[in-house]
């Protein structure tokens, strides 16, 4: 079973199934944190998330390989020759987890030649879904009942994505100024993991840049929504993202819910 059409729901049902783990350890409310040789955190909702999905994915389809957050890493050597593979963030948003705000999700990608070709982004705390692939479209599932969603059509106010944990920075500031100066009134609204990209995929934004750290199972899901929803996700070149990079490291990058050529004004504002 490799057929785009024929993965989408089998994947959505095995984020659910993880979705349904994080939550019973959530609802226990005291979680123990531990810390990853990179000093990030780590809770028991992380581990068995990864093991559902990655049993998940390997009993789906058997010859793609699986490269989650918490695999204990996979050296470049043994996955540069990928051409296909499924890109996990098992708890994308563990701070946010452990702050018990609700803003973390479960992210499920299919990569294929360095680009996300389908995604699912599931919000275990309220039950909504993000869904989508190329030549699928893009979805958003609540309370049982699944549409279509699309990026908007920019009209004022400009609304701009920033980051719960990263958005305040002199940059950030610069670029909204620049964005006042030549598009008008300026809304920012602010939120956790992956579910800022999922708000340009669903109409609700015009733009997220993303000028701090992220790694590449952090965005793989949602940046296949985000295109199936007809958005871009590129870096401050304006050129797309990429996936299975020596360094997993994602570049800084903007998330845009309209043509790259509306946007490349802000240049000056984002390079690095």
């Amino acid at each position: 079973m490799t057929d785009l059409h024929d993965l989408l729901d089998p994947v959505a049902g095995i984020a659910a199934d993880a979705a349904a783990a994080i939550l019973e350890i959530y609802d226990r409310g005291d979680v123990d944190v531990d810390r990853k040789d990179d000093d990030s955190p780590i809770t028991a909702a992380d581990r068995a998330a990864h093991n559902l999905i990655v049993a998940g994915l390997t009993a789906l389809t058997p010859d793609i390989p699986v490269f989650s957050e918490e695999s204990g890493g996979i050296d470049y050597a043994d996955r540069k020759d990928w051409t296909r593979f499924w890109l996990v963030d098992p708890l994308d948003g563990t701070k946010e987890f452990i702050k018990r705000n609700g803003e973390f999700t479960v992210n499920i990608a299919l990569v294929e030649q360095g680009r996300p070709v389908l995604g699912v982004v599931h919000v275990p705390v309220t039950g909504v879904v993000y869904l989508g692939g190329e030549g699928l479209g893009a979805f958003k599932e609540e309370n049982g009942q699944r549409s279509a969603i699309h990026c908007r059509e920019r009209h004022s106010p400009v609304i701009l994505v920033a980051s719960r944990s990263h958005g305040g920075s002199p940059r950030m500031d610069v670029l909204e100024a620049l964005i006042a100066q030549r598009l008008g009134a300026v809304d920012k609204t602010s939120m956790g993991s992956s579910l800022k990209l999922c708000l340009v995929a669903e109409g609700k934004a015009d733009l997220y840049p993303r000028l701090a750290p992220t790694s590449e199972w952090d965005t793989a899901a949602a940046h296949a929504v985000v295109n199936a929803a007809g958005g871009h996700v590129v870096n401050t070149d304006f050129q797309p993202l990429v996936y299975n990079k020596e360094d997993i490291l994602n570049p800084h990058f903007l998330v845009l819910g309209q043509p790259v050529d509306d946007w490349r004004f802000i240049h000056s504002a984002v390079e690095r």
